[in-house]
């Protein structure tokens, strides 16, 4: 999965329904706004929500950096750090 991968762009949370952000190198889909990160298997995002892991404080802005080349903001997340 490429960050330009059309699947992206229909892929949702499980719980709260919102966008997904790949974690590069596709190790990873991230929802910054309940701070969950669910894996990539063989290529094969895991999506059930049992498959969802909470992320620390610190891990959720390693994450954000990684989403998004260097920023801790993530377009349209509300509380997120600048």
């Amino acid at each position: 999965m490429n960050p330009d991968d059309p699947l992206l762009q229909i892929l949702a949370c499980p719980l709260d329904k919102g966008p997904l952000h790949l974690v590069p190198p596709d190790e990873a889909l991230y929802n910054p706004r309940l701070r969950r990160r669910y894996p990539i298997v063989d290529g094969i995002p895991q999506l059930l929500p049992a498959s969802g892991e909470q992320v620390s404080d610190d891990e959720h802005e390693d994450l954000l950096k990684r989403c998004t080349g260097g920023s801790t903001k993530v377009p349209g997340t509300p509380g997120t750090a600048s």
